[in-house]
């Protein structure tokens, strides 16, 4: 059985090699941060199964500890989420990437579609250091999510958007 969970990362974090190559090839030159944020979101939708909904929530700058949802594939997203609030809420408030494998035993879960049984959630920092935005997915199925993903994502979002 462990044989069988280790050869499945592999293939993740292959998958996840092949296609941070192909969004970086696209994003190449490309200066503007909401069409990178869309091309990431939706280059990522399409190459996992899993993903159910993916996309961004910014930092609104205007507030500073809230986030709007910004570019995303899926169904309706939550417009506003206040800093430590949720799961995306919580991964801003403490600048480290949260992995919910069952989102219903999350304290203070934001249920915006009752199809999602976990997530994952990046925070996505700038150049200087500056947290922009998080990074979210969700899956319907329970503990979708592992240290593969943490790693592979956290290494996408520092090239995308940190370089």
């Amino acid at each position: 059985m462990a044989y069988v969970a280790r050869e499945r990362a592999a293939d993740k974090a292959s998958r996840y090699e092949e296609v941070e190559a192909e969004i970086l090839a696209v994003l190449e030159g490309e200066p503007d941060r909401v069409a990178r944020m869309a091309t990431v979101a939706s280059m990522l939708a399409d190459a996992f199964d899993d993903y159910f909904w993916t996309g961004f929530y910014v930092v609104d700058p205007a507030k500073g500890d809230e986030l709007v949802v910004g570019p995303y594939q899926g169904t309706l997203g939550c417009l506003r989420i206040a800093f430590g609030r949720g799961v995306c809420g919580s991964a801003a408030a403490e600048r480290r990437t949260q992995i919910v494998e069952d989102v219903h035993a999350f304290p203070g879960h934001i249920a915006c579609d009752s199809r999602s049984q976990s997530e994952i959630v990046v925070p996505v920092f700038d150049a200087s250091g500056d947290l922009i935005a998080v990074f979210d997915v969700d899956a319907t199925t329970r503990a979708a999510f592992d240290e593969t993903d943490r790693l592979a994502l956290e290494r996408l979002m520092a090239k995308v958007f940190a370089a």
